[in-house]
């Protein structure tokens, strides 16, 4: 998968000449980096590997909907969908709401369970090696959430990258010097956030050759030591890919900006002393990305060009597509098979064979969407479903991500999943980031010219309304509705403490459980070997009750 990958990037992007993997090449304890970055070239296929294994450890698992509608339990099986496949139906475990009966592989009914401890067990059942109620293999691989060694690699490769671009690379001048760097550093910086979302405090490096165990560093620490160094290299990077081919695939300034953003609002919530200050650079780094003009929010009628990659609204995505990857139906094709997120909502027409998919794995509750949509004056509703507030999986359709469907019934390879990228930082992602700042400091009346910016692509009621008057849950809500998918509503119930409120979360927790971390992942044991300094999320040691 990592050849393919890396491919397709080399496809588009003319300088690469190799798809072999860098720490495939030289064993790391022989690794000196002298005897590799010779070139721009060889800086260029270091980037491109760390690219490519990000892809692959995010196609590992459906990352979008356990960081977002499946862990808050919004996500749920549908209840009168016998037909599904049940690749999907185990994402009840991550939410609390239901418990799968199955027979041969064919999802028979459901079975509420009340919210109780026991969801913690449940959560920690889906995530192993087989299904807690068939003793079946887990078929969506949640378990792999546990593991961060694939994060480290990718950081051990930008620490060295990055010491050898400030000792010299031959054929690079100053300016390509300090974009590498600055490119190298988004890719680490991010690699320490989207940990720091799954985990908490995280042990933390910036060293080449870290030799010496360390303990886990206090997770705000961690994000302000990654602002620090990207506030000192962002401008060392254009503000947009001006190669379209490569737009949102590499980062920009724009993608420094979006993860800038995202890492002050996850601070605002856990360091409150501070909070204003996180809520102004906030306000400040949203300000220079809307007056740049680099990026644009598309019409929803050209939403399927948003989901398949590379458009002008995307900051920064883990971009595939089918036209690179012709072995649909092998072992790659069943691993990605586990990564999209609106796969497990939609049927025929936009999958096939027909008799297969008549209905939808999934559905989202009708309590969530009433809660969100409670006016429905949205163009999303129209555009992104079928039957929006209906749990009849016959007719309901999550139809976001459905746009870049392959329908040839002749050929077997192309009725899998939509032909979607994989959105990390979209630009209405940061605009919505900037009227939370906004509105936090007091600042509503520009807090809602600014959400009435993302609301206004949508053809919704402008805020404020009969509807809405409250300007802080009408930017919560509207996050809630744009970035549905995308793995942002978790992290977004965790950093408001709205995780707290069964108000805003079907699965919340209690304020003891989530002061004991009930809200991170766990962690696999296997991080505890040789280092003595390592400990594991108190939370989740004993029985996760």
């Amino acid at each position: 998968m990592k050849k393919i990958i890396i491919c397709l990037v080399i496809v588009i992007s003319v300088s690469q000449t190799s798809c072999k993997k860098f720490l495939n090449i030289i064993p790391i304890n022989q690794l000196t980096g002298n005897n590799f970055y010779a070139s721009r070239e060889d800086v260029e296929n270091n980037i491109t590997d760390m690219y490519g294994s990000l892809f692959d450890k995010y196609v590992t698992t459906n990352t979008a909907g356990a960081m977002g509608e499946f862990r808050s339990g919004e996500a749920i099986p549908a209840q009168n969908g016998s037909g599904a496949r049940v690749v999907r139906v185990d994402v009840a475990a991550l939410g609390g709401h239901t418990r799968r009966i199955a027979n041969s592989g064919v999802t028979q009914g459901l079975q509420s369970i009340p919210l109780t401890t026991v969801n913690d067990r449940r959560l920690l059942d889906a995530m192993g090696g087989t299904d807690p109620v068939t003793n079946s293999p887990n078929p969506n691989n949640f378990g792999s959430l546990q593991s961060w060694n694939a994060y480290y690699r990718v950081i051990q490769q930008a620490n060295l990258l990055i010491s050898k671009l400030q000792e010299g690379v031959p054929g690079l001048n100053a300016t390509q010097t300090a974009s590498y760097i600055a490119e190298a550093k988004f890719i680490r910086c991010f690699c320490y956030f989207f940990m720091v979302r799954l985990y908490g405090d995280v042990v933390y490096y910036t060293a080449a050759f870290q030799k010496d165990p360390l303990p886990r560093t206090d997770m705000v620490v961690v994000i302000n030591n990654c602002l620090a160094e990207l506030r000192a290299c962002k401008n060392d990077m254009e503000m947009s890919v001006s190669n379209p081919s490569l737009r949102g695939v590499r980062a920009c300034r724009g993608a420094i900006i979006g993860l800038m953003m995202n890492m002050n609002m996850w601070n605002a919530g856990f360091d409150p002393a501070n909070k204003n200050k996180y809520y102004q650079e906030t306000d400040a780094l949203g300000l220079e990305l809307m007056t740049s003009n680099a990026f644009r929010l598309l019409p929803l009628t050209e939403w399927a060009t948003v989901t398949k990659g590379r458009s002008e609204e995307s900051l920064f995505e883990l971009f595939t597509t089918v036209n690179y990857n012709s072995q649909q139906g092998n072992a790659f094709a069943q691993v990605f098979n586990l990564a999209p997120f609106g796969e497990a909502f939609i049927h025929f027409p936009y999958k096939l064979p027909e008799y297969d998919n008549r209905t939808s794995p999934c559905v989202l509750t009708a309590d969530y969407m009433n809660r969100i949509y409670a006016d429905r004056r949205d163009d999303r509703l129209t555009i992104w479903f079928d039957a929006p507030f209906d749990q009849n999986a016959e007719t309901f359709q999550l139809k976001k991500f459905a746009g870049n469907s392959f329908l040839d019934a002749s050929n077997p390879s192309l009725t899998g999943n939509p032909d979607n990228t994989f959105l990390i930082f979209r630009y209405a992602d940061a605009i919505l980031l900037r009227a939370e700042a906004l509105a936090e400091l007091g600042n509503e009346t520009i807090a809602a010219d600014v959400l009435n910016v993302v609301r206004s692509r949508a053809n919704a009621t402008q805020y404020p309304s009969s509807a809405d008057n409250n300007i802080k849950e009408a930017i919560f809500y509207e996050r809630q509705k744009e970035l549905m998918g995308e793995g942002a509503r978790y992290p977004d119930l965790v950093r408001t403490k709205r995780i707290l409120s069964k108000t805003y979360a079907d699965n919340p927790l209690t304020a003891d459980k989530f002061g004991r971390g009930a809200w991170t992942w766990p962690i696999s044991e296997s991080s505890l070997q040789n280092n003595p300094f390592m400990t594991l999320n108190a939370y989740w040691r004993g029985t996760g009750l």
